[in-house]
């Protein structure tokens, strides 16, 4: 079966190899020095101040940003399912809340984000996904983070880049704490989350200290000694570490190249087929197609091509599915993909079967591969 869920994705097996060695305890120097080189391949990735690495999903990433950055009142862009879930994390942690709500399919811009600190000068921090996974769909998060520090460089800017980091170079500049989770384009088991941070950010952390096991301040005072707080997630740790070093062969500019050659490819053989892509600003971490058989569509795929693709939720449910592009992918596992869809329209008897899909994703895959390659931004 090939898992092509925009997580969990695929773990490769010098992955799961490195996480199957024998286990070691984490208060050990042997520990403490695998944790100092994964956070040091962290920083290098985000080109931030400081990092944190919490045993938690991204959701536990995502209150403790909400706990620590936010007093008052939290500017939440909704667009899916985890734009809305920053809007209940504000809730239950008693912040106030105001919302900028669209269609899943529509990013929202810096124009209307200016307008609600404008009228609100109680906002002291904005909440936004890079990819809205929900729907596929990416929001212009860097000229949104630039215009909010120029308005007042004192709010907060968090951005939910869990599927976007090792997917695409983040300019993380205006950015004050960047959101990472395991299972996405690092290809590990889920249960690691991220938080890059800023000079800003951290000057804050070291000022409060909120919560219990999601206190950054205590995190941070540990992690700076490459040790943690509390147990860490030691095996996915060790994996994160094992996926730097495969990484690094090539460089981080190299996985960025092949995963958006790949998401490209893949939107024009679907494109070929007649079929629709759902959102108007595609992100490249996922191929989302919107199709009133949907469902059908997944079934065959898995049941007689051996591919696993995702659905919908809420009101798309049944209405969309999504192809992922993140992780280390092999390009003939994706050229599979696109084939097994075309085939499955067949099958469903939506379209006759000729094998466009598949040239066509080869032809776009390799017209970007062959582009100039600039090599690693200098951040990296």
């Amino acid at each position: 079966m090939l898992l092509f869920t925009p997580g969990p994705t695929p773990v490769p097996e010098e992955l799961r190899w490195a996480m199957a060695a024998p286990a070691i305890h984490h208060r050990t120097p042997e520990f403490e020095n695998i944790f100092a080189n994964t956070k040091a391949s962290l920083l290098a990735l985000l080109g931030m101040q400081e990092v944190l690495m919490l045993a938690s999903s991204g959701t536990g990433a995502m209150e403790a940003c909400m706990a620590t950055f936010c007093n008052n009142t939290a500017l939440v862009i909704n667009s899916g399912k985890f734009g809305e879930r920053f809007a209940k994390i504000a809730t239950a942690l008693g912040r106030s809340v105001h919302e900028i709500k669209h269609e899943w399919d529509t990013p929202a811009n810096a124009n209307e984000v200016l307008e609600a600190l404008g009228k609100n000068t109680n906002i002291d921090a904005v909440f936004l996904q890079a990819c809205e996974s929900a729907g596929g769909l990416r929001h212009p998060f860097e000229d949104i983070a630039s215009a909010i520090k120029e308005h007042n460089p004192e709010i907060f800017v968090v951005v939910d880049c869990i599927t976007t980091l090792g997917v695409e170079f983040i300019d993380t500049h205006n950015i004050d704490a960047v959101i990472g989770g395991s299972q996405k384009a690092f290809m590990l088991p889920p249960g690691l989350s991220i938080i890059g941070l800023s000079e800003m950010a951290v000057r804050r952390i070291e000022q409060c200290n909120v919560g219990y096991y999601f206190n950054l301040a205590n995190e941070l005072k540990n992690q700076r000694k490459n040790t943690t707080a509390y147990t860490p997630a030691t095996t996915l740790i060790i994996g994160l570490a094992e996926y730097f070093q495969k990484v690094l062969i090539d460089g981080f500019y190299h996985v960025y190249h092949t995963t958006k050659a790949r998401a490209l490819g893949t939107q024009k053989a679907m494109q070929i087929l007649g079929l629709q892509i759902y959102p108007k600003v595609p992100a490249i971490a996922m191929t989302t197609i919107a199709h009133e058989q949907a469902d059908t569509l997944r079934k065959t795929l898995k049941s007689d091509f051996g591919v696993n693709v995702a659905g919908g939720q809420d009101h798309l449910k049944g209405k969309i599915f999504r192809i992922n592009q993140m992780g280390l992918l092999p390009v003939h596992e994706c050229a599979w993909v696109v084939n097994a869809i075309e085939l499955t329209l067949e099958r469903l008897q939506l379209r006759k079967f000729d094998g466009s899909a598949n040239t066509a994703f080869l032809q776009t895959y390799y017209a970007e591969i062959n582009k100039q390659a600039p090599g690693d931004h200098p951040k990296q």
